[in-house]
């Protein structure tokens, strides 16, 4: 945070599990990218089920991030033991291939099973806004489309084979925006367009090869995220950050902007993820493209402070309708 404090996300957890106590007993899952924001609160979340979690990821203490965060994988690991779950902090490069394999190979070792995995690995360090294709630095383009989508395809690739062992597997890719959003909506640069909708076709294609083996995959994707970076960069907590908001509703050039009072915890996102994975129905989902509002609504869950963002239909009526007379509580 901005005062040196430790955000709301990073403290220890004693929610109950809203799916069901320990409804995820028995299971292992494999989260990556679970250093902060989503990732972190979709393993402690699984953990908090009673999966066994996997947190991988590239920041720790000896290593900073490449977005210059304090978070670390190994507080993402203490935050499900010390709240009574099981987890692994796995030093992983979702690039290195071989280093998915071996961690794969322990998960085998160790396990002997993988029943849930979480790909949730982005690029955003390397987004150029506002920056047409031939002018984008192609190493920083590269890089992004390999660390948003090519890390999730290598994941996949060797940690599948342990998950179609038994039936009833399911794959989650995070992703930015949902299929029908995504479809008509340009996504600001062409190497984040084709890495975001890239992954919400990884799972449509997934699912297809899944099904014959009692498989799920499905694309889920948050709304205005309230993250950790989010927070700090718009110079707030989450004890005052929507009071800041609604005191800049009609201004244009302040921050946070008004429309972030539709913003969401990841802990919204988590909840429906986890309910995701204890439905023993959830085959009905597979090779869809979906969103925490879907999910939070299916499963009568709700964000930490009892509200349900609807972001994407909050975003799309503003493409019509000035912020202004739009009535905020109708998608919250």
């Amino acid at each position: 945070m901005t005062d040196g404090t430790r955000p709301d996300h990073a403290k220890p957890d004693s929610t109950p599990d809203p799916t069901g106590t320990r409804s995820l007993e028995g299971r292992v899952a494999l989260v990556a990218g679970a250093t902060r924001g989503a990732g972190r609160a979709i393993a402690r979340q699984l953990g908090r089920a009673g999966a066994v979690v996997y947190c991988t990821g590239r920041s720790t203490a000896q290593k900073p991030s490449d977005y210059g965060r304090p978070e670390t994988i190994e507080e993402t690991a203490e935050l499900i033991t010390g709240a009574g779950g099981t987890a692994h902090a796995v030093v992983v490069d979702h690039l290195d291939v071989e280093a998915v394999r071996a961690l794969v190979a322990r998960i085998d070792s160790e396990q002997g099973r993988l029943d849930i995995l979480v790909n949730d690995i982005g690029g955003e360090a390397y987004v150029q806004f506002e920056t047409r294709l031939w002018e984008y630095d192609l190493d920083a383009g590269r890089r992004l489309f390999d660390t948003a989508l090519l890390t999730h395809l290598n994941t996949s690739h060797s940690a599948l084979g342990l998950l179609t062992r038994n039936p009833g597997g399911l794959v989650v890719e995070v992703t930015d925006g949902t299929r029908a959003y995504n479809a008509s909506h340009y996504r600001e640069t062409v190497f984040l367009d084709l890495a975001k909708t890239g992954v919400d076709r990884l799972a449509f294609a997934e699912g297809h090869e899944l099904a014959a083996h009692g498989g799920t995959a499905v694309s889920v994707s948050p709304g205005w995220l309230r993250s950790e970076m989010m927070l700090d960069h718009f110079g707030v907590t989450e004890q005052d950050w929507r009071q800041a908001a609604e005191a800049n509703r009609g201004r244009t050039d302040t921050v946070p902007p008004y429309e972030f009072v539709i913003s969401e915890t990841p802990e919204m996102l988590a909840r429906g993820i986890a309910a995701l994975a204890a439905d023993p129905n959830r085959a009905a989902w597979n090779t869809r493209s979906t969103s925490s509002f879907e999910l939070a609504t299916h499963y009568a869950l709700t964000d930490v402070d009892g509200s349900r963002p609807d972001s994407w239909s909050f975003i799309t009526a503003m493409e019509d309708t000035p912020v202004e007379r739009i009535d905020v509580d109708d998608y919250r």
